[in-house]
């Protein structure tokens, strides 16, 4: 079933103008408290990956290969804000909150009728994306573009504490979604600036008091140090080890690395951590002395399962730099390290499994052709590990760029340039044990920018380059079905059931899509709300 642009459109103008009562918020609520964010239920998501582990895989089965074809769209909300939805929705009683930058909706999940809108105030941070709030009890904590964390109180969205993370003035920025880890609220920074330095902050989600702080760089004038390493991105937990699990960004000056010789450690990095403590445990350089702009804030996703016949407590990434990792989260050693599209930057891999960058590679006056580009080999994207088939699936995007040398512009501190000259998207899915693709599946010339849900029936969602929603086979990636929504996604699908029906949902634009199974009397009962 294919809908089009005009479809929907004319599906919104037919809508009805009558209101679904919201589902009421009242005293038999469960509390969104420490076992709920252990063990989600099934009618909830409640954080930014549905789970601590970073798999974005839903148990739910009730949507099919064999009737996947049926889905149709169950309500659509609209922003109305100017800003494309880059966050993920989280669900708890019912209800759904998403952001986009200074804006906040509750929204009833069963009907898309609004319930409550909160707004911040006009700020001079950084409007680059928002990727969502956290709840805890009956709070939620939200990041502003200026880099303050507020807790809103999630019945009505009135203000109970707002704190300052960072100095916008400074270049900071924040857009992450926090971690909440018993009554610890982790948070995270952004910016590009040279002088900055990273780091990840607990603080507490009562009171919004700093419990402890890590920084991702070695203070400034330790010899051979660099700034930079930022948290961009929510990382992931393991509640029996206890231990954080977090990837940094790229050192500064960002593609000049002649001031910061070494490995610059700590930055394009995956780290673990002690919650409690903010201490580190181990690290590993996904990047080692990066000079291309690599982040390493992809989801740290964690797997449970035999590796070459072993039971291993493991960590998969698909970083930006190219890489597929598979490290053992329990001390941070390599098991696997390769490549999953073209990558012509390195010599190979130290016996650490870490990749020796290639000095021939590194920005030049002349110019050098790199790939991946500066976009990298996949992006902020989340991708989703199927436990059933063992398949690891990513939003990949192999592409070439060419990186020159020049004098830093000032503004960001940047010494050079990067453009891209080729880029292709695919969905991809790896056999952890290998780093071996088993399936693609073309999304379009310059990638979807959309991450990927895996449901333990076998479908695969995720979207294209063309605002296609696509639901593939997670077995062979097979096209199964696809709706046209008007702009490409830029956020991860989630899927919850409530009520005995399984909602799929998505953002495209300033619209939030539900989709579902036709209800019991046959039809889908699709409308469309407003967040004004």
């Amino acid at each position: 079933m294919k809908f089009s642009k005009t479809a929907l459109l004319l599906a919104f103008a037919a809508a009805t103008a009558v209101l679904v009562s919201p589902h009421p918020l009242n005293a038999q609520d469960k509390t969104v408290d420490a076992p709920e964010l252990l063990h989600p239920s099934a009618d909830s998501w409640p954080i930014y990956h549905g789970d601590y582990s970073g798999k974005r895989h839903s148990p739910l089965t009730q949507i099919t290969p064999q009737n996947v074809h049926r889905l149709g769209l169950a309500w659509a909300f609209q922003t109305d804000q100017g800003a494309s939805i880059k966050s993920t929705p989280i669900v708890a009683n019912g209800i759904l909150y998403f952001t986009v930058p200074d804006n906040v909706w509750a929204v009833d999940v069963r009907s898309g009728h609004r319930i409550w809108h909160y707004q911040y105030h006009p700020n001079k941070g950084l409007h680059i994306g928002q990727r969502g709030v956290s709840i805890y009890r009956d709070w939620l904590y939200f990041l502003t573009p200026d880099a303050h964390l507020i807790s809103l109180n999630a019945k009505d969205g009135s203000v109970r504490w707002d704190v300052v993370v960072a100095d916008v003035t400074k270049g900071y920025w924040t857009t992450m979604s926090p971690m909440i880890i018993g009554n610890h609220v982790i948070v995270g920074v952004s910016g590009d600036f040279d002088n900055l330095t990273g780091f990840l902050r607990s603080v507490d989600a009562e009171t919004g008091k700093t419990q402890w702080q890590w920084n991702a760089t070695p203070p400034v004038g330790t010899p051979d140090s660099t700034t930079g390493g930022m948290t961009w991105m929510t990382g992931t937990y393991d509640p029996e080890l206890n231990m954080l699990y977090w990837g940094t960004g790229n050192p500064t000056p960002v593609l000049n690395g002649k001031p910061r010789p070494g490995l610059d450690p700590y930055t394009c990095s995956i780290v673990a951590l002690n919650p409690d403590t903010g201490k580190l445990v181990w690290s590993f350089s996904a990047s080692p002395h990066d000079t291309h702009d690599w982040d390493a804030v992809e989801t740290p996703v964690l797997v449970d399962r035999d590796f070459h016949g072993q039971p291993r407590k493991m960590l998969m990434q698909t970083s930006r730099n190219g890489y597929f990792y598979v490290l053992d989260r329990t001390n941070g050693k390599s098991l696997l390290s390769t490549t999953f599209g073209p990558v012509n930057w390195s010599l190979g891999l130290d016996n650490q499994g870490r990749p020796i960058p290639n000095t021939e590679k590194e920005p030049a006056p002349d110019g050098r052709l790199i790939a991946p580009d500066e976009g990298g080999l996949t992006n902020y994207r989340s991708p989703s590990f199927d436990p059933k088939t063992g398949l690891f699936v990513v939003d990949a995007r192999p592409s070439y760029g060419i990186y020159f040398a020049k004098p830093a512009d000032g503004t960001f501190g940047w010494a050079g340039a990067d453009y891209g000259v080729w880029s292709k998207g695919v969905i991809e899915a790896i056999d952890y044990h290998t780093g071996k693709i088993r399936w693609k599946h073309e999304v379009g010339q310059h990638g979807s920018g959309a991450g990927v849900l895996t449901t333990d029936s076998g479908v695969t969602f995720t979207g294209d380059a063309d605002g296609n929603i696509l639901a593939l086979s997670t077995a062979d990636g097979k096209t199964l079905w696809h709706a046209g929504t008007g702009s490409p996604m830029q956020s991860s699908p989630i899927s919850i059931e409530i009520d005995g029906r399984q909602y799929v949902i998505t953002g495209s634009g300033g619209v939030l899509f539900a989709w579902a199974l036709p209800d019991a009397a046959g039809e889908s009962a699709a409308t469309t709300r407003q967040g004004n």
